[in-house]
């Protein structure tokens, strides 16, 4: 079996297949209708380096120590064998299109970044003129910030898809599936879009009537000023301190870049089709944690909130059960090293600390009783929150500076905080309980935040 594993960064839930009615991502949807759609697939850190290395390595940040965009895994895990590792030392063809671990994007487009090279036998790293020679030309709503983390966008008016670097990726991609179809192969397809800065051709604008580009409502309690730790650490606040106006034109330059990313999947889906692969190759989508825009007043990621934890997930493994399901089991990120290699039928390192999904890909509302755990660092305090199918609970510094509970059977914006209900006292203690089997004490590691705001 071989396994396309196609990876895009920063990108939400905001798909046509996840019931959007405005974007457009109509391969990432044909790929849904081929596989298992997880409805509640959550990141481990909502920040690219901690979760890609937790998804690499099958660990938990707590374990890998990676919470910031500095700190490697392999300084305090030398010896770990990762996902893409496990396979070539199982004889297959290893191999790394673009990002697949941290890279600043933009700032690091181009190069390895911090990209982990026993993980590969072979690794492009492409960059197109977005990088080359669009930079100057981009609208930066937040100037004091980086590119890397701000509110900027360009509509390309003049650029072909396959001049961008994410065209270049599955241009690549494609000669690597043309080249090794005869050997077992894990191509890791990695896409830099729709991280900021948000840019893409012009086409892919027109999409999206920036009449028809709203934003969410923000709790009429924040706006009085009782905000939680994850928005008061948050400034400026709302949407980084830019006008609703601004915000919205950010909002439309990301779906545009939403359909341009996925113009490039259906690229690479097409060659897997025409070569006569699909029949032997499981598929695999995943973003690397979700994005704010403008739900609870935020932009972008580093919250615990549903918006920010929730990804996009599908597993297409060949000739499906289960084609065009849809799961609403809990699941997370880690829990794709131990699926693959047990639909691969290779051994897997000891210590993985997800579990395989094969049970929800046969029967996607099969009994599955894990919950997901998402962390994240705000400055000099953590936030650990858990996840089921009803609820969502959040603890700040240990509860030392307050704890949330949503209920999403009526608050899917997380919007009304019952933690110190009364009426809740059962379900905060069970879950608080759970919580810390994950995350029983204070884990040091990389430092917590430096790089927050630069190579994002």
């Amino acid at each position: 079996m071989n396994v396309l594993f196609i990876a895009v960064d920063d990108m939400n839930n905001d798909l046509g297949c996840y019931g959007h009615p405005l974007v457009k991502s109509p391969n990432i949807d044909r790929l849904a209708a081929q596989g298992v759609r997880f409805d509640r697939a959550y990141c481990q850190f909502p920040l690219c380096s901690p979760s890609r290395s937790s998804l690499m390595t099958g660990l938990r940040p707590d374990t890998t120590r990676v919470f910031d965009l500095q700190y490697r895994f392999r300084q305090g895990l030398p010896e770990v064998v990762t996902l893409s590792q496990c396979f070539s030392q199982a004889g297959y063809y290893a191999a790394r299109v673009g990002k697949i671990y941290h890279y600043g994007n933009p700032g690091d487009i181009g190069t390895s970044g911090l990209d982990d090279p026993q993980s590969w036998q072979e690794f492009y790293n492409p960059a197109g003129r977005d990088k080359t020679a669009l930079e100057p030309e981009i609208i930066n709503y937040t100037p004091k910030r980086g590119l890397g983390s701000s509110m900027s966008f360009l509509a390309d008016k003049t650029g072909k898809d396959e001049d961008h670097t994410d065209g270049k990726v599955a241009t690549q991609a494609i000669a690597l599936l043309e080249k090794h179809k005869g050997e077992p192969f894990f191509l890791a397809v990695g896409f830099y879009k729709p991280h900021c800065p948000y840019i893409a051709p012009q086409k892919y604008f027109d999409l999206y009537p920036l009449e028809k580009i709203t934003l969410p409502a923000i709790a009429s309690d924040f706006e009085k000023g009782a905000l939680p730790p994850a928005l008061a650490s948050t400034k400026p606040w709302p949407y980084m301190g830019v006008t609703p106006v601004q915000a919205r034109e950010g909002k439309q330059a990301y779906y545009a870049a939403i359909s341009f990313v996925d113009a490039q999947i259906g690229r690479v889906l097409d060659a897997l089709d025409r070569l006569g692969l699909r029949e032997n190759t499981t598929v695999v989508f995943w973003s690397d944690h979700g994005y704010h825009l403008g739900d609870h007043g935020l932009w972008a990621k580093q919250s615990c909130y549903e918006e920010s934890a929730r990804v996009p997930l599908i597993i297409a493994p060949p000739a499906a059960k289960s084609a065009s399901k849809v799961s609403a089991r809990t699941v997370e990120l880690i829990d794709l090293f131990p699926t693959l290699t047990d639909l691969a039928g290779i051994p897997a390192p000891k210590g993985l600390q997800g579990a395989s999904l094969r049970p929800l890909l046969d029967d996607p509302a099969a009994r599955w009783e894990r919950p997901a755990f998402t962390q994240v660092q705000r400055g000099d305090f953590p936030g650990h929150s858990i996840r089921t199918e009803r609820w969502r609970y959040t603890e700040w510094a240990r509860g030392e500076k307050g704890a949330e509970l949503y209920d999403h059977t009526t608050d899917p914006q997380e919007l009304k905080n019952l933690a110190t209900s009364p009426e809740h006292a059962a379900t905060v203690a069970e879950l608080k309980a759970l919580l810390k089997t994950v995350h029983p004490t204070p884990v040091e590691g990389g430092k917590a935040e430096p790089g927050a705001g630069k190579k994002r």
